[in-house]
C-alpha cells in the first residue's frame, strides 16, 4: 500500500476510536515533507501515551459535550494590572532572554536563541492566564561597546543610544512583546551592582590576587577582553578573543592567547601584572549545588543546561575575575580599585534586575520572591555557565532570598547555510536585513521556531524556508483556513451554518483535543519547536475532514447531505477558530488576520485543554482572503545572493 491509499485508508477509518488510534500513528510515522521536528523523549511526555490508547463512548461523549457547551466555559483572559506585579493564588511566571550585546546589530542565529523563543513561551504563558513579566534590555558595558566605539568615532555612551535604538526597531519589527525593555547603563544599575558587591565583600566572599595581563604599550592600556585576538590554546582558532574563543566555547585568559596583537593598533602586547577582585567560587559550592539539585529536578532544564552547569562543577570551581581595566562599566566602589570596573559577566546579569527597577520601584517583589515566583531564563548555550553558576554564586552569597532560576532553556546553535553567523564579520541575515526583503515578520517567525536548535545544532536555508513557506503555511495551514471561511461565506452568507455532531464527528474531535492537549504539554516544558507540529497537524487534520466529507458537493444534495455538509463546515470553521489561538504565540499578525476574518471575540483568546465550539450557528464572519504568498524561486535565488554566506556587513 503506497502512501496516498494508506493516508486515504486512514482517513475514511478515522471516525472510530480504532481509527482514530490509527491515523493518529500515521501521522507520526508519516511526517510532512522534510519536516524538521524530532519526536519528543518519551521520559519527558508520559501523556503522550496515554494519549495513544483507544478512548471509552463515555470519554468521546464527555469531550463532544465539553465542545457543544461552547465559550461559556472559557475562562476570561486575565488583564494583569500596571506595573505587573506578582498575584498571590496565581502562577507567576518571570520571563528574561539574554541581554543581548549593544554594540552590534543582531542576527537571526541570536534572535531566535534568546528574544523570540521568549516571546513565544511568554505569549503562550499570557494565553494560559499566567500573570506574566517578560524582560529584557540591552547589554551596554564593557569592550565591546569601547571597541565599537572607537571603530565608529563616538564616544560609548553614544554608540549605546544608537544600538540601543537599532535593537528596539528590530524587536518590534519581529513582535517581540516585552513587557519592558530596558539598558544597562542605567543609575539602578549601578546601585544594585554595587550593593551585591559590598554584600558580597562583607561576607568574605571576595579574594584579591594580582594577575597579568596583556598590555599594549604603544596605547598604554591594558588589553582586556575584546581588545586583544589571538590564536586559541585549545582549538587553534586564529581569531579567538581575550576572554572566550567562538570556535570551541572555551573560556580564556588573555594571556593563555598565542600570538596576541592588540585589536586597536595590532601591535604585539606584553604582559604585566595589575591587581584584581576575584568571586571565591570554591567557597560558594556547597550552597550553589544545593540550590542546583533542587532547581534541576524541580524545573525544566534543558540538557545542554544541565550539562555544561555539572561540568563547571564536576571540574572543579575556581576564583572568577569579576573586575577589569576598563573605563566603560560600573565603577568598583573601592579606593583601590577606582581605576577599574566590573567585568561584564559579574555585571550584566545584574541587568535582569536593574531593568526591572526601572519597570517598577516594588521589583523586589519578582526578584526576592521565590516562594511566589517561577523564572524563566531563555539563553544561547554559550551563556549558560555564567547563568548557572556565576550569577547564582553572585545572588547567594549575599545572603538575601533571591528568585533563582527555576527553568534554564539554552538552545543549540543556528547556521546559516554552508557556514556560521559572525556578529564581529557580518555573516549572514541581521535583524536590520530581513525587514527588507519583502518576507512578513510572521514567516521568519515561523520559520526560525520551525528549526529551532532545540537539540543540535540547526542551519538557516533558503530553499528550506521557500519550501515550509509554500508547504505547511500555503498549502496546509492557509488552505484550510481560507477553504473553512470561504464555504461559511459562499453557501450560508458568512454566517455560521446550524451543527448537528454525528459519532463520527464528536471522533475528531476527540483527536483535536489530543492534539491540543499535546501542544499544551509540550510548551508547558518548552518544547517550543515540537508544539508547532501539534498545530500543524490539527490544520491537516481540518483539510483531511474536509476533503473525506467534500461539503461543497454534499451541499447539493438531498437534505441529509445538505445537513451534513452544514456540520462539515461549522465544525470546520471552529478548527479555524482554534487554530487562531494557538497560533498567536508564533505568528501574532496572522491570528490576528484569522481572527479578524472570522469575527472572533477578543475574550476567547485563552488556551486550556479542551477544544470548544467558539463559534455557534448564526455567528457572522467577515470578508475572508488568503493568508499567505508563494515565494517563488527567482525571489528566493535573488535572496540567497543577495545574502550570501560569504558576505562582510558594515554596521550602520
Amino acid at each position: 500500500m503506497n502512501q496516498k491509499e494508506y493516508c486515504k485508508k486512514a482517513v475514511e477509518s478515522v471516525w472510530t476510536p480504532k481509527g482514530l488510534l490509527e491515523l493518529k500513528a500515521y501521522l507520526q510515522k508519516h511526517p510532512a515533507p522534510n519536516q524538521a521536528f524530532e519526536k519528543p523523549a518519551t521520559n519527558e511526555l508520559k501523556e503522550e501515551e496515554s494519549a495513544q490508547r483507544s478512548l471509552s463512548e463515555e470519554e468521546i461523549a464527555a469531550i463532544a459535550e465539553v465542545w457543544v457547551r461552547g465559550p461559556a466555559g472559557l475562562p476570561k483572559p486575565w488583564k494583569p494590572q500596571q506595573p505587573i506585579l506578582p498575584v498571590e493564588g496565581m502562577k507567576n511566571v518571570l520571563i528574561t532572554s539574554a541581554l543581548p550585546y549593544v554594540n552590534n546589530v543582531p542576527h537571526l542565529g541570536n534572535i531566535i536563541g534568546c528574544v523570540l523563543s521568549a516571546d513565544t513561551f511568554a505569549r503562550y504563558c499570557r494565553l494560559r492566564n499566567w500573570n506574566t513579566l517578560y524582560l529584557c534590555g540591552t547589554d551596554e558595558y564593557g569592550t565591546a561597546t569601547e571597541t565599537k566605539a572607537m571603530e565608529e568615532g563616538l564616544t560609548p555612551q553614544q554608540i549605546c543610544d544608537k544600538y540601543y535604538t537599532v535593537h528596539a526597531q528590530i524587536y518590534q519589527w519581529f513582535k517581540i512583546s516585552f513587557d519592558y525593555f530596558g539598558r544597562t547603563t542605567t543609575p539602578h544599575q549601578t546601585k544594585i551592582a554595587q550593593d551585591i558587591f559590598q554584600k558580597l565583600l562583607e561576607r568574605n566572599y571576595l579574594l584579591t590576587e594580582t594577575v597579568d595581563q596583556l598590555k599594549c604599550e604603544n596605547c598604554s592600556r591594558f588589553l582586556a577582553d575584546r581588545f586583544v585576538e589571538g590564536i586559541c590554546p585549545f582549538c587553534n582558532y586564529e581569531e579567538a578573543r581575550g576572554d572566550q574563543c567562538d570556535k570551541c566555547g572555551k573560556l580564556i585568559n588573555a594571556t593563555e592567547l598565542k600570538k596576541p596583537v592588540c585589536k586597536v593598533c595590532q601591535a604585539t602586547p606584553v604582559v604585566k601584572s595589575s591587581q584584581h577582585l576575584f568571586l571565591d567560587l570554591p567557597k560558594l559550592e556547597e550552597s550553589l549545588e544545593k540550590w542546583l539539585s533542587v532547581s534541576q529536578s524541580t524545573g525544566d532544564w534543558t540538557p545542554n543546561a544541565r550539562y555544561i552547569s555539572r561540568s563547571w562543577i564536576r571540574d572543579g570551581l575556581k576564583p572568577r575575575c569579576i573586575t577589569r581595566d576598563l573605563k566603560w562599566g560600573t565603577p568598583v566602589p573601592l579606593d583601590d580599585f577606582r581605576d577599574k570596573v566590573f567585568y561584564v559577566w559579574f555585571d550584566a546579569p545584574i541587568g535582569y534586575l536593574s531593568i526591572a527597577a526601572n519597570y517598577t520601584d516594588q521589583w523586589e517583589k519578582w526578584w526576592k520572591n521565590p516562594e511566589q515566583v517561577q523564572l524563566y531564563n531563555f539563553m544561547a548555550k554559550d551563556n549558560v555557565p555564567f547563568h548557572s553558576v556565576v550569577f547564582p554564586c553572585s545572588l547567594l552569597g549575599t545572603g538575601d532570598r533571591y528568585t533563582l532560576v527555576n527553568h534554564l532553556i539554552a538552545t543549540e546553535y543556528l547556521n546559516y547555510e554552508d557556514g556560521k553567523f559572525s556578529k564581529s564579520r557580518g555573516v549572514g541575515v541581521f535583524g536590520d536585513m530581513a525587514k527588507d526583503t519583502g518576507i512578513p515578520a510572521d514567516i521568519w517567525r515561523f520559520y526560525l521556531l520551525y528549526l529551532r536548535p532545540e537539540s543540535q545544532d540547526s542551519a538557516f536555508s533558503w530553499n528550506d524556508l521557500m519550501l515550509k513557506n509554500n508547504s505547511e503555511l500555503l498549502n496546509t495551514l492557509g488552505n484550510f483556513i481560507n477553504r473553512a471561511g470561504s464555504f461559511v461565506c459562499k453557501f450560508f452568507g458568512g454566517h455560521v451554518p446550524t451543527m448537528e455532531l454525528s459519532q463520527d464527528d464528536k471522533c475528531l474531535l476527540v483527536h483535536i483535543t489530543l492534539e491540543l492537549r499535546q501542544y499544551n504539554q509540550l510548551l508547558e516544558k518548552v518544547k517550543i519547536r515540537d508544539a508547532l507540529r501539534s498545530i500543524l497537524n490539527i490544520a491537516r487534520l481540518g483539510n483531511q475532514y474536509l476533503q473525506v466529507n467534500e461539503p461543497w458537493k454534499r451541499i447539493k444534495g438531498s437534505e441529509a447531505d445538505k445537513k451534513q455538509a452544514s456540520t462539515v463546515i461549522g465544525v470546520a470553521v471552529n478548527i479555524a477558530s482554534l487554530l487562531s489561538v494557538i497560533l498567536q504565540p508564533y505568528m501574532p499578525s496572522v491570528s490576528a488576520a484569522i481572527q479578524e476574518q472570522l469575527c472572533i471575540p477578543a475574550d476567547y483568546n485563552v488556551v486550556t485543554n479542551d477544544f470548544v465550539c467558539t463559534l455557534p450557528a448564526g455567528h457572522q464572519i467577515g470578508t475572508v482572503t488568503p493568508l499567505f504568498q508563494k515565494l517563488e524561486t527567482e525571489q528566493i535565488e535573488n535572496l540567497r545572493k543577495r545574502f550570501g554566506g560569504g558576505q562582510v556587513r558594515k554596521s550602520s
